[in-house]
């Protein structure tokens, strides 16, 4: 990443992403160009984020113990990471206190000393993992001998023998890529907020909660002009005011109207299935024939040869759903469908726009 296309340092702090931890595949980690500003620092970018701190969960697959730390390398299933794990007091201090005998007074009933005991055995066993254990690790990313690894803060074993951790875990992390590590950083915070209570922000607004409320699935532009009205009103100057010259009230409205219709194509929300006079909106999320399609594509083309291992791209399946389905869907609109489907669990991405059946 060049310099100018960095953010600059003085500005990352305004990215939520900095001072959290990020949970990123170890594939991103590993990806992830270096910072040109502050090189040697330990600052990368994802995108357009600053990345100083990562949150990692995956398997271990190989494993190394020195006297000061531990260290482990960590499949996520996107890619294997060097992980490298400082020992605590309590792991210094031997195997051999933890596995002392215990005392006469633990044999006879309660021993506070046989107890702490106990309670070390449990929490090195937290810290000293084997091949095959869960492992969750978080830390700062650093580059060492060419070799991109994380250095923990803190590190533990976890149990989970019937993965629900890692379904979860899966799923916000997907959640966290979708609504903010692959949208681009928009710092114009008085801008967004003038564009959300402009007449259009709020004409839009409108529309997607109705569609959203009411579950439509087809609509023409007069059945929802009378919601926008309200927007007008807002809009129109004061009886003690004099009015000027320009567009009636009617004409306001259908050029709102018009412009929302507009922004909710370009998001994939709607599309016209067939160019006429008699101008239908199809609501995406709600057009059964639609996911239909894309699914009957994925699970035809997905048995090639070609498409096998990796899947279908959204190019691809987009130009599948134009032939079959309609000339004027967007590739928003594909793109919200195939969400939708793997978020119920009927497909799966299997790389960057790339999907396959479950």
């Amino acid at each position: 990443m060049d310099r100018g296309e960095e953010l600059p340092s003085m500005l990352w702090g305004l990215d939520p992403t900095f001072s959290a931890f990020a949970r990123l595949y170890v594939k991103d980690i590993l990806l992830m160009k270096e910072s040109c500003q502050v090189a040697g620092k330990g600052i990368y970018f994802y995108k357009s984020h600053p990345i100083f701190n990562v949150d990692v969960l995956g398997t271990v697959v190989y494993k190394k113990e020195r006297e000061d730390f531990f260290c482990y390398g960590v499949d996520d299933g996107t890619g294997v990471i060097n992980c490298m794990c400082w020992k605590d007091d309590v792991i210094k201090e031997g195997v051999a206190c933890a596995w002392s005998k215990p005392t006469d007074d633990a044999q006879g009933g309660f021993s506070l000393a046989a107890e702490l005991k106990r309670l070390r055995q449990a929490q090195q066993g937290r810290y000293r993992l084997e091949i095959g254990d869960l492992l969750r690790i978080r830390g700062f990313v650093k580059t060492s001998r060419r070799q991109r690894e994380i250095l923990a803060f803190t590190y533990y074993k976890v149990d989970d023998p019937v993965m629900s951790t890692q379904i979860e875990w899966m799923f916000s992390v997907l959640e966290l890529y979708r609504e903010f590590y692959d949208k681009p950083l928009d710092l114009r915070g008085d801008a967004t907020s003038e564009a959300a209570n402009s007449s259009l922000g709020k004409a839009t607004k409108i529309l997607k909660d109705f569609l959203k409320q009411k579950s439509v699935s087809k609509f023409r532009p007069y059945d929802v002009e009378d919601l926008l009205q309200p927007v007008i009103l807002d809009k129109m100057a004061p009886k003690d005011q004099v009015a000027v010259a320009g567009p009636s009230p009617g004409q306001q409205l259908s050029m709102l109207l018009k412009e929302a219709l507009e922004v909710l194509q370009n998001e994939g929300i709607v599309y016209r299935k067939v160019r006429s006079q008699d101008e239908v909106y199809s609501v995406t999320a709600q057009d059964k024939d639609l996911l239909m399609a894309i699914k009957d594509i994925l699970r035809e083309d997905c048995k090639r040869e070609k498409y096998r291992e990796k899947g279908c791209h959204i190019l691809h399946i987009l130009s599948a759903a134009r032939q079959r389905h309609s000339l004027n869907l967007t590739k928003a609109s594909v793109g919200l469908v195939l969400n939708l489907l793997e978020a119920n669990s009927d497909i799966v991405s299997t790389a960057d726009n790339y999907f396959t059946l479950f």
